[in-house]
């Protein structure tokens, strides 16, 4: 069985995802693939429920047989998966130099962001010399309505991704100034793609305020929101629109590096 994060809750019955997750680290350990009788005895599971994991991961296109029709081997969605977390992490690593230039320009922290499900998930983060630093970090998630990452992520993300979110009613109420209704969130998110940049103005934190931009490969593709936050002060001190400049500048520099892009993102 693959090993487990002893940090993570307990799930009852689970057993039949381990399983399955066992099943997928197996067969990325050899190139000829495995039969069911070798998967089991590798697993330490019944044949019948190595049978049945297997003929369902089939299905939905994570393994397939091979040539031999006995042997199964990873398919394209399963390769999919790690590609998709290299671009991201190969993202990452390129915009931390663009990222460090950014944030010691304008003496503030600067963010980027990539889409998680319903959340928007910290990637990458750039702190200025000498200045408080932010209780964020990478790994870290956030909500989508009351940021200005967030709101990036859902004006730019593909509407596939982001209509349910978008649909909700009601939204968590952070502070006075936080959107709580969908309606709102909408006319905020369609005045963020028009405009092509967003704000939170303390709408998560009181006395933290935020801009971001998208982070657009080719002019078609967007990969990441990136930021700058400061507290009431910093952005005070600072001209917007030289602000919104050096945000759009590190955006284009990023992906003017040579960063992986898989076809299958």
């Amino acid at each position: 069985m693959p090993p487990t994060n002893r940090h993570a809750p307990e799930t009852p019955n689970a057993t039949g995802v381990e399983r399955t997750i066992a099943i997928l680290e197996c067969l990325d350990t050899t190139r000829r693939g495995l039969n069911i009788s070798e998967v089991s005895r590798k697993i330490k599971i019944p044949k019948s429920s190595a049978h049945v994991l297997m003929v369902t991961l089939e299905r939905v296109g994570y393994v397939r047989r091979a040539p031999n029709g006995r042997d199964f081997v990873l398919d394209l969605k399963a390769y999919a998966l790690g590609q998709r977390m290299a671009k991201t992490i190969s993202i990452a690593a390129v915009a931390m130099p663009h990222m460090q230039t950014l944030a010691g320009a304008v003496g503030m922290c600067a963010h980027l962001a990539a889409l998680d499900h319903d959340q928007g998930l910290f990637i990458q983060k750039a702190n200025p010399a000498g200045t408080s630093q932010f209780d964020t970090y990478v790994g870290r998630r956030m909500d989508l309505h009351c940021t200005s990452l967030g709101k990036v992520l859902l004006a730019f993300s593909p509407p596939e991704s982001t209509e349910h979110i978008l649909s909700k009613k009601v939204f968590a109420h952070y502070t006075t100034k936080s959107i709580t209704s969908g309606p709102e969130l909408r006319r905020e998110i369609s005045r963020v793609k028009a405009a092509g940049y967003s704000t939170d103005d303390e709408e998560e934190e009181i006395g933290t305020r935020c801009v971001a931009v998208p982070v657009i490969h080719e002019g078609v593709r967007f990969l990441a929101a990136l930021s700058v936050s400061g507290n009431n002060l910093q952005m005070q001190a600072v001209d917007f629109k030289e602000l919104l400049l050096r945000l759009k500048q590190c955006s284009r520099a990023i992906v003017a590096e040579d960063v992986s892009l898989p076809t299958l993102w």
